[in-house]
């Protein structure tokens, strides 16, 4: 068996699938298999995905089902990998040469570790700047969310899971009609339980295109609010501040207006921070239809 699964959700991206494909050919270091989840592409990513297997040059696997969005894709993975290790590589990303090679050398220092869940590294452009800043070097152990809220990281980083742990958890919900729940749910379950060890090695070179989720957040916050409403209950409850847990509480409020959600106060989980949030969530709310009403008249 393979150490690594490097799982990728796809939906119609076969024109750009390809230098993912090619970055894993180059790696330097083989010991990972590489499980394509197709979230029911109707191009013609599965004959390319079987023209890939047939070249037999990297350990392919290739899963089909009806479109979930990317949390479904999330879900599907965890249900099929088999590895220790799992890390998620986008549909448009691909990986450094040595960013498999640099993942199992971490690996060798939490493999028997309980207290870890996985790693953290990071995320760079075409031109090899990093997505934000780099990880502090003194840290040898944090959560994801401390990493940000308490250390001052900024922008996107790569998780790379234990795989015994990440299926401990719930899945990510489907909500009928909507395709979209922000992933951070399931890493701050993990990070009430588990700690990360930090890497400040790249191990994802990202290109944020324009049909992907980061570059939609506002519309994908209009068209799948019970999503963000779901995590944002979890945030309330699971957040360190008064501020982090109030923000939450905004978005809260204002994802509840867009679902017509009568019984919002009744469903938080912290109804006194609600009733202080809803002048806010009120006004954020207003101002995401504004920016979004030429996407959904």
């Amino acid at each position: 068996m393979k150490t690594l699964t490097v799982f990728t959700p796809t939906f119609n991206r076969a024109y750009c699938l390809g230098q993912c494909y090619q970055s894993l050919i180059n790696q330097t270091s083989q010991d990972f298999c590489w499980l394509i989840i197709d979230d029911g592409s109707s191009d013609n990513t599965k004959d390319l995905v079987n023209q890939w297997i047939k070249e037999n040059s990297i350990e392919i696997h290739y899963h089909y089902q009806e479109n979930q969005g990317m949390h479904g894709g999330h879900n599907s993975a965890y249900k099929l990998v088999e590895t220790p290790l799992n890390v998620c590589i986008d549909s448009d990303d691909f990986m450094p040469n040595d960013a498999v090679e640099n993942i199992l050398n971490a690996w060798k220092l939490i493999k028997d570790e309980p207290k870890f869940a996985g790693i953290v590294g990071l995320d760079a452009d075409k031109q090899n700047n990093i997505i934000g800043t780099k990880i502090p070097e003194s840290l040898t152990e944090t959560t994801l969310y401390d990493l940000y809220n308490f250390h001052g990281v900024k922008g996107d980083k790569k998780l790379v899971y234990k795989t015994d742990v990440v299926k401990k958890y719930p899945a990510y919900p489907i909500y009928e009609g909507e395709r979209f729940v922000p992933l951070g749910y399931l890493y701050q379950l993990i990070d009430q339980d588990y700690k990360l060890l930090p890497q400040n090695k790249v191990y994802c070179i990202v290109e944020y295109m324009q049909d992907g989720s980061s570059m939609n957040m506002l519309k994908q916050y209009r068209r799948h609010p019970n999503g963000f409403a779901f995590t944002r209950k979890s945030s309330m409850v699971l957040g360190k501040t008064f501020a982090d847990r109030f923000k939450n509480a905004i978005h809260y409020v204002s994802c509840s207006m867009f679902t017509k959600n009568a019984s919002f106060l009744k469903e938080s989980p912290k109804k006194l921070l609600t009733i202080l949030a809803i002048p806010f969530g009120v006004v954020l709310n207003l101002y995401i239809r504004f920016k979004t009403k030429n996407d959904f008249r």
